[in-house]
């Protein structure tokens, strides 16, 4: 069948079993990757190279729904448009569950990595693509998943109490405060930490499975409290949320480091 476009059978028998794998690696489940393969093969007949690709060019389209794939099958965005419509069937059959579900939360120090330059892209979404970004919206889903933004702060406080401790800081890392839980949202920041020297530093923290440029939202008195506590204020994006998240920060004036665009207005009467 070398040389043959994949059929809808095909594609959706690849694309459940990736996202097989995808959830045992989500919940820390070993599982082989040769095995899978072998008895995927029965089924469509394709090569291991031709197998490698589509799973390759899945993770692709992940990346773009604001997820992370398969660690090892790493993006390859030239794919025809019949992969889309398998990985949608898919998620309209699960719900999208597989786009939401919690991975283990990391283990050890957080890697801290540069935030990524805000760039356009060298060609737009194809249109196929941009409507399903947009049905399965990354940035909505990530703002409603509450046990996701939860776990990352957790996180963060930890990688907080513990970078104040090991910098000879114990006492500040006791009054490291997860201030969103304690007092409530309306600070526009989540954790209250410290600088070695003692000064307050306000923290944000937005979580994702996705990648680094995964787009987030930002409320209003999120953008006014990063402008007036700009001095002291950090933004820390928890990024390919699980056992080996990254982390970077952003610091005011946002403007300078994220390019805002409005998604949703306000409707009024008067």
């Amino acid at each position: 069948m070398a040389g043959e476009s994949w059929n809808d059978d095909e594609l959706d028998a690849i694309v459940d079993d990736y996202f097989a794998m995808l959830r045992d690696e989500i919940r820390g489940i070993g599982y082989s990757k040769t095995d899978h393969r072998r008895e995927l093969m029965k089924r469509v007949a394709r090569s291991n190279g031709s197998i490698e690709f589509k799973h390759c060019n899945i993770t692709a389209v992940l990346e773009e729904l604001g997820v992370s794939g398969i660690a090892g099958y790493k993006p390859r965005d030239n794919y025809q448009g019949a992969i889309l419509t398998a990985i949608e069937r898919h998620l309209d059959v699960t719900g999208a569950r597989d786009l939401t579900l919690l991975p283990e939360a990391p283990r050890g120090v957080l890697s801290i990595v540069d935030a990524p330059t805000p760039a356009f892209r060298n060609s737009p979404r194809s249109h196929d693509l941009d409507r399903m970004v947009r049905k399965f919206d990354p940035v909505e889903r990530d703002l409603r998943n509450r046990e996701l933004g939860l776990a990352g702060e957790l996180v963060v406080m930890d990688h907080e109490r513990r970078w104040l401790a090991e910098r000879g800081r114990g006492d500040l890392a006791e009054r490291v405060k997860h201030v969103s839980v304690e007092i409530g949202d309306g600070l526009g920041y989540d954790i209250s930490s410290f600088t070695l020297s003692g000064d307050v530093k306000p923290i944000e923290v937005k979580t994702t499975r996705g990648g680094p440029s995964t787009p987030f939202f930002m409320s209003r008195n999120e953008r006014e409290k990063a402008e007036q506590l700009a001095d002291s204020y950090h933004l820390y994006r928890v990024h390919r949320f699980g056992p080996k998240s990254s982390l970077f920060t952003l610091r005011p004036p946002m403007d300078s480091a994220v390019r805002f665009s409005t998604e949703v207005w306000r409707a009024d009467f008067r």
